[in-house]
């Protein structure tokens, strides 16, 4: 048996952060991990150059239960103290849009500079630990098929449901209950969007056609890309919306985003009145989309033909298409998950439960997510630290 002064329990985004800083403590810290390789989820992201971070990083851009939970990690751990760390240890980053950072070479950049940090820090690294137990007395003892340690504050880093083929789990969940910790209920977020039945012809008919949209359910809305499917809708708009979605909510998409739609279909009837309506629609969408959205009443009609009552239905069709998903793809193609660990169990300042003393949860364990675009791993970077700066 060995001991150590804090066991962190997943060697992701968050784990790493806070070893790295209870190890820079001089605290003697153990990452397990059930995986072979640290830092899997971040190698795959942002298309294998990870999006690191978000220079718009504030409080409102997540979601959660408990919406003012995330804000002391936030303020305690910056972007900017991250990319002041990426620029340490001379990692080339750019700005892809919308304050979103992103490697210019490979999201491994930065997994070898946490693990790079950690080995500074003389933390304990051990991959590929199957954890068959959790317990307390005097001290919390980890049991697993390759040994039995303990340490007097235990971290909860394992993740959430996403991408269950990466080794996903409700690892950390069901330990937060054993220890009378309540959890929040989850669903996939950040994740595609599925049709019914009556609209599979659509999605099949438009897969691979993408534009920029706005999207809106309830009163939240996004513009951004929107990506046909050939089982529903994707792109960065749709999973953007996807976590303010729920089942039987409409979407409500303006189709151009750019332009008012009725002055626009007004001005081709008058300088194109022999033009017919999907030639017209064509030229600020897809064409497969504008015989979609062309009324079939008005198949092989001139736009001229149409009556000013015909011309403003179209214009709402464009600016205001109504669709109801039927679902979602699921946690295999979901990014985060919804809901977790409830924050309220927990101290906002240093992530460790109220009523179990040593005991902490960071990163997607919790009920804390954020937008789509470096929101996410902000939160890992923050609330790792937050609990690693007091373990």
């Amino acid at each position: 048996m060995q001991h150590y002064d804090v066991i962190v329990l997943g060697a992701g985004a968050a784990g790493l952060m806070c070893a790295m800083r209870a190890g820079q403590r001089g605290r003697r810290t153990l990452v397990l991990e059930q995986a072979d390789k640290v830092g899997a989820k971040i190698l795959i992201s942002g298309g294998g150059r990870c999006n690191f971070t978000n220079r718009g990083t504030v409080p409102d851009r997540f979601y959660s239960q408990n919406p003012h939970f995330c804000i002391a990690a936030l303020q305690r751990y910056k972007p900017n103290d991250f990319i002041t760390l990426v620029e340490k240890h001379k990692i080339a980053y750019h700005e892809k849009k919308l304050g979103q950072l992103f490697c210019d070479k490979s999201a491994r950049q930065i997994v070898t500079m946490l693990t790079d940090e950690c080995n500074t820090a003389h933390v304990d690294i051990k991959c590929q630990q199957s954890i068959t137990s959790v317990s307390k007395s005097d001290t919390f003892c980890v049991e697993g098929e390759q040994g039995r340690y303990t340490a007097s504050a235990l971290v909860l880093a394992t993740g959430g449901l996403s991408i269950p083929q990466m080794g996903a789990s409700n690892f950390s969940h069901r330990i937060a209950t054993q220890f009378g910790v309540p959890v929040t209920a989850m669903r996939p977020g950040l994740v595609p969007l599925t049709f019914g039945h009556q609209d599979q012809d659509l999605a099949k008919d438009l897969s691979g056609v993408a534009l920029e949209v706005i999207v809106q359910c309830d009163k939240k809305s996004f513009r951004e890309n929107l990506l046909f499917t050939h089982r529903g809708i994707s792109g960065p708009a749709i999973l953007q919306i996807s976590s303010c979605w729920t089942e039987s909510k409409p979407l409500v998409i303006n189709w151009l985003p750019d332009i008012n739609a009725k002055e626009f279909l007004w001005e081709r009837k008058r300088t194109r009145p022999k033009a017919e309506v999907k030639t017209i629609l064509s030229e600020k969408i897809p064409q497969n989309l504008a015989r979609y959205l062309t009324d079939p009443d008005y198949t092989g009609s001139m736009i001229g033909s149409l009556t000013d009552n015909e011309l403003a239905k179209l214009a709402a069709r464009l600016q205001a298409w109504t669709v109801v998903p039927t679902g979602t793809e699921g946690y295999a193609k979901a990014e985060v998950t919804l809901g977790g660990i409830d924050t309220r169990a927990l101290s906002s300042k240093t992530m460790q439960v109220n009523n179990v003393s040593g005991l902490y949860v960071i990163g997607e364990a919790l009920d804390v997510t954020g937008w789509l675009g470096g929101y996410n791993f902000q939160w890992a970077w923050s609330s790792g630290w937050s609990a690693g700066d007091v373990v």
